[in-house]
């Protein structure tokens, strides 16, 4: 984007529009209110805010959660203000949702509502020592003890290693545990709770695709696992209800969408999914943004890999809908690999310079770009790994490097459909994709 904010207003026939739904998009980059016709889909509308990342250190990345909640009031209200202009009423809009980056970890003090910390976002590798510290208490130091339980390995990715570093290194969140005013959420359920009222009666809700991302959740009863919670020693006070994916959690309790239900939560990889119409079983999708994720619809069955995939809820549709499970292969890093570039390196001024300069060679020349700023994900766990250029020589150009940069996501992306079709023993022929 040229600038801070982005603010888009698709003229529609007046009269075609029908009643109309909310969407918040909160993502690692930005964060958007698109506002859609229920019949057809189309777009009406969107407002979209740029929100920043903080560096504090080597291999850590944070946000601020009021920039993140800020954001999101900021689009809704915007995104309202286009509707105005197109001489659409708002009171059409009949329901909103929130899609959310994952694993995303926020804490915050329930009497107050201030966040005790800012936000460690999903790629932070600040807990490596407290991963290995949790290994050296699994037997064979198995990062995989909890796998069939919960899905996933015991990683820096996911939410309960954040918080138990948070407990561990924090003051004043222990101090809040200890006096009972503790509450912890990944991004949906921070940005619910203020949403329907905060500290005035707001909802501690998460819906299961955002609760699998955590470790603590048992994939066969859908509940947080007691033993799991006991393992990581995080009581289950401090954490949020878990609901489905789609049923009326509450309303929100202020600016112009005021008493408009909140009625869908879903993680963005999840609601990709779901948007992309993979609700058979077999159907796949794949995302590219700042990292890159390829989802595997295996229907009511649990697919436990063995190829270093993630085993995940895909979405539940009602309180007493069915749940559809999923494989996942996760990449840290895809369009980072390119903000890098641009931000770190400067051989491009603009993220969309990437193509034309990777263009003017027609090969990589032999240089090998391996992105592992955040350790590798999928089918390694590596958390210790680290990013390497290799292949160099004197001929190697600014146009290499770029080209080396886009192939590393197509090799990435490559491990993680064959690890995909070893698991579910069946041959992907058709990939969806966005981003």
């Amino acid at each position: 984007m040229s600038s801070s904010s982005e603010a888009v207003a698709v003229q529609v026939e007046r009269g075609k529009h029908g009643p109309l739904v909310g969407a918040v998009d909160q993502g690692t980059s930005s964060t958007r209110f698109l506002i859609f016709a229920a019949g057809s889909g189309e777009v009406l509308t969107y407002h979209q805010e740029e929100v920043l990342q903080h560096f504090p250190q080597e291999g850590w990345v944070e946000q601020d959660p009021m920039e993140l909640l800020n954001s999101s009031l900021t689009c809704i209200s915007k995104a309202v203000e286009n509707l105005k202009n197109l001489a659409i009423s708002f009171e059409d809009i009949k329901a909103v949702g929130i899609t959310n980056q994952r694993e995303t970890t926020i804490v915050w003090d329930k009497t107050t509502g201030v966040p005790l910390y800012n936000a460690i976002v999903w790629l932070d590798v600040r807990t490596t020592t407290t991963v290995d510290s949790i290994l050296e208490r699994t037997p064979g130091h198995d990062q995989d003890a909890l796998k069939s339980i919960c899905g996933l390995p015991i990683s820096t990715y996911f939410s309960a290693v954040k918080l138990r570093w948070l407990l561990d290194n924090v003051p004043a969140v222990k101090k809040a545990k200890d006096n009972g005013t503790l509450l912890f959420g990944t991004v949906d359920t921070w940005l619910l709770w203020n949403l329907t009222g905060g500290v005035d009666g707001g909802l501690h809700i998460t819906d299961v695709t955002n609760a699998s991302r955590t470790m603590l959740l048992n994939l066969k009863t859908l509940k947080w696992d007691p033993g799991v919670c006991k393992f990581f020693d995080i009581p289950l006070s401090v954490l949020p209800e878990i609901r489905s994916s789609s049923e009326i959690y509450g309303y929100l309790n202020s600016g112009p969408l005021h008493g408009v239900p909140i009625s869908g939560l879903l993680g963005d990889q999840q609601a990709a999914l779901v948007g992309q119409m993979c609700l058979s079983r077999g159907q796949a999708k794949n995302t590219y943004g700042t990292g890159c994720f390829l989802l595997y619809n295996t229907g009511s069955q649990i697919v436990w890999s063995n190829h270093g995939l993630l085993t995940t809820v895909g979405y539940q549709f009602g309180a007493t809908g069915p749940v559809v499970y999923a494989l996942e292969g996760s990449v840290a890093i895809a369009g980072a690999a390119v903000r890098w570039l641009r931000d770190n390196v400067g051989i491009i001024k603009k993220s969309s310079d990437i193509e034309g300069l990777a263009s003017k060679v027609k090969d990589t020349a032999g240089v090998y770009f391996v992105p592992a700023f955040s350790g590798l994900y999928a089918p390694y766990w590596r958390s210790d790994a680290r990013g390497t250029i290799c292949g160099i020589t004197q001929g190697t150009t600014s146009a290499h490097l770029a080209r080396a940069a886009l192939e590393a996501v197509c090799f990435q992306t490559r491990e993680i459909l064959d690890a995909m079709q070893k698991d579910s023993g069946i041959s992907i022929s058709k990939l969806l994709v966005d981003g």
